[in-house]
């Protein structure tokens, strides 16, 4: 998969958008896809059209099997340039 650029995220809908891109990029079905990450088909269409209410832990892991590492850093801050000595 391409490394993308970092993307600042304010709400579940875009982290839904990001977990389908990644799911139809693969060229997976939803419920191909909901097998590989241990969750409900259900659950994963829920996610990826926005539901607000759904369960951290399993976004966490959904968005591991998308190919997605979450850092949090505090607000303003820039992660180190690649190149730099830093590990990416």
């Amino acid at each position: 998969m391409q490394r993308e650029a970092d993307a600042i995220v304010t709400g579940v809908a875009e982290i839904g958008r990001a977990v389908r891109a990644s799911r139809e990029a693969q060229g997976l079905t939803q419920r191909e896809f909901a097998a590989i990450a241990g969750v409900g088909v259900r659950f994963l269409s829920e996610l990826e059209n926005g539901k607000e209410t759904a369960e951290i832990g399993l976004v966490l892991r959904v968005l591991a099997d998308a190919g997605y590492d979450v850092v949090l850093r505090p607000r303003g801050t820039r992660p180190p340039a690649l190149g730099d000595g830093e590990a990416p």
